[in-house]
């Protein structure tokens, strides 16, 4: 993808209404193109590999493959970053889509601005977890299917300065770079400073999985997610 070219995204879904009407929402715009759609997880990965889109748009329960282990084989062999769909009754697939390698998830009943927003999010290589009920429902998520820890937390946290610390903490509790800064009274370009150099200790590729491994590591108590409106990592701050 280039400055001039367009968004290239791949729409996966069993269902095809809902499927075409994403396609046609998404090919609306001027600077996306849908380039291909999935009617299952196998035909999913196959289409990332062969038509190699910016964004997949994932479906979580499809025949053959669901789209949990598509998007792992998607993000382990191509560059393309997913954005996983979900409904409220498939809450316990949101964890399992992050470990997945997710960018990202978004709930079926967006309004149409939201998914194309979304999109544009994620293709720009930034995080988003949507809506922000999501930020709540991924505390909870990860505090039943989160198995004790029986060793010490990741070795990476010991690596991270007091200020990367507190700001891995914002970014779990759902808090946007303007809000990280505005809490700990520095500018957004330090939060930016902070956020690229613990991404870079962790190991990590984006602030989803910063979140995760807060939870994981008991360095964020589930439950502690902060209550906001708006997607995390879209407005106000672009990460």
């Amino acid at each position: 993808m280039t400055a001039d070219s367009p968004l290239r995204v791949l729409v996966a879904d069993d269902q095809t209404l809902v499927r075409d009407g994403f396609a046609m929402i998404l090919g609306a715009q001027p600077d996306i193109e849908v380039v291909g759609g999935a009617a299952d997880g196998v035909e999913a990965v196959r289409l990332a590999r062969e038509l190699d889109p910016d964004v997949v748009l994932m479906d979580v329960r499809m025949p053959n493959l669901d789209g949990i282990r598509a998007t792992a084989r998607i993000c382990a062999e191509t560059a393309a970053r997913v954005l996983v769909l979900t409904t409220f009754d498939l809450d316990e697939y949101v964890y399992d889509a992050l470990h997945a390698g997710a960018s990202g998830f978004l709930l079926k009943d967006i309004r149409r601005e939201e998914l194309v927003d979304a999109v544009r999010v994620i293709a720009a290589g930034e995080a988003l977890l949507a809506p922000s009920v999501t930020r709540r429902l991924i505390a909870d998520v990860v505090a039943r299917q989160r198995r004790p820890r029986t060793g010490p937390a990741p070795a990476g946290l010991a690596n991270l300065t007091a200020r990367e610390l507190e700001t891995l903490r914002q970014i779990a509790r759902g808090l946007s770079n303007a809000e990280i800064a505005a809490a700990m009274f520095v500018s957004e370009h330090t939060v930016k400073t902070h956020v690229s150099n613990l991404l870079a200790k962790l190991h990590l590729r984006d602030r989803v999985q910063a979140v995760v491994l807060a939870y994981e590591s008991g360095l964020v108590p589930p439950g502690d997610a902060a209550v906001a409106d708006g997607p995390v990592g879209a407005t106000p701050s672009r990460d």
